[in-house]
């Protein structure tokens, strides 16, 4: 039990960190959304690191809560010890992203770290070429392959740029560790 709990603690933490802040979220009528990002606007700044815990309606978080635990239990299988790092860093470049990019609206929700979890478990697979990484790669499309529709804008009022950036920071996390790494000798 204390090896789920150390292994899946991070993630745990995340979910009910997001049920705290949606629940609080719900008796202010959702105007905890103002702390979201603003595209371009200094005090939208603020949002990089809260909006993935706000979201617009409790469906909202709860469309959110599923995936976010299915891909971000397999971003601990995969990625392990650097779990919390891809998730922080999935938040940072994708908000930046999308104070830089983004419409002029509040950008809330998860769905970018979902997008980002999904993005670093596929581009394991193509990266490393794991056989571990493959499989687990094979069961994201599986499960979550419908997402790529989500980059799509066919839904009003969704934040598309959040899933882009998402994407994108969770490839760029697992690229850039990949050139960190130190090449491996081969035999001479």
């Amino acid at each position: 039990m204390d090896f789920l709990k150390n292994k899946f603690g991070p993630l745990a933490s995340l979910l009910i960190v997001i049920w705290v802040v949606e629940i609080l979220n719900l008796f202010a009528g959702h105007s905890l959304s103002v702390w979201g990002i603003l595209p371009r606007d200094t005090s939208g700044l603020i949002g990089i690191p809260f909006a993935p815990f706000l979201h617009g309606s409790l469906l909202h978080a709860v469309s959110n809560t599923v995936p976010l635990l299915i891909l971000g239990g397999l971003a601990i299988l995969s990625f392990g010890n650097r779990f919390v790092s891809l998730t922080v860093v999935i938040i940072t470049l994708s908000g930046i992203g999308v104070w830089l990019f983004g419409r002029d609206a509040y950008h809330v929700g998860a769905s970018g770290l979902i997008f980002g979890y999904f993005g670093a478990l596929l581009a394991s697979a193509f990266i490393d070429r794991r056989l571990s990484s493959v499989l687990t790669a094979l069961i994201t499309v599986v499960l979550y392959g419908g997402l790529v529709f989500g980059l799509l804008p066919l839904v009003p009022g969704v934040s598309v740029e959040s899933h882009f950036f998402g994407l994108i920071s969770g490839v760029a996390f697992v690229w850039y560790g990949r050139q960190r790494r130190p090449k491996k000798q081969t035999g001479q």
